[in-house]
């Protein structure tokens, strides 16, 4: 199975979007993430609806960030993506009735939301201010 790799990289694509002065053309994030501009359109539309990201028509257009990355989380662009299921293991209800299996899914549920609250928590603590602020680290650094 493949993972979902949507969050990582549009967290890289709006990193970039706040470091240049024009808005970047959903033909250029494309190419940037070798993808298609449709998918860049349709993905964009997402964070337009939650109003990061705004988009203008016409020569000069394209996306642009419509608030500061200081006041966006990595949550919230998880969430304006869809909330995508974090873990890729299931419970199997194969034998509902059994009680080792019954035992099995409470227990693993139990360890999934509590992991899944943690990564939650995490997500919402962190902004995209604080990722730009490490690529800056990493780049004078070089």
């Amino acid at each position: 199975m493949r993972n979902d790799t949507r969050l990582s990289r549009m967290l890289h694509v709006l990193i970039h979007m706040s470091r240049h002065e024009r808005p970047a053309t959903s033909d250029s994030i494309a190419q940037m993430l070798n993808t298609n501009p449709v998918v860049i359109r349709r993905t964009m539309a997402l964070l337009k609806e939650k109003g990061y990201v705004r988009s203008e028509k016409g020569h000069r257009g394209g996306w642009s960030l419509a608030k500061p990355l200081a006041d966006i989380t990595l949550l919230d662009i998880h969430e304006a993506l869809g909330s995508a299921s974090i873990f890729a293991i299931g419970l199997s209800t194969d034998h509902p009735e059994c009680l080792v299996e019954q035992a099995v899914n409470a227990a693993l549920t139990e360890a999934f939301d509590a992991a899944q609250a943690l990564l939650l928590s995490r997500l919402e603590s962190v902004t995209l201010e604080q990722l730009a602020s490490d690529f800056g680290q990493r780049y004078l650094n070089l």
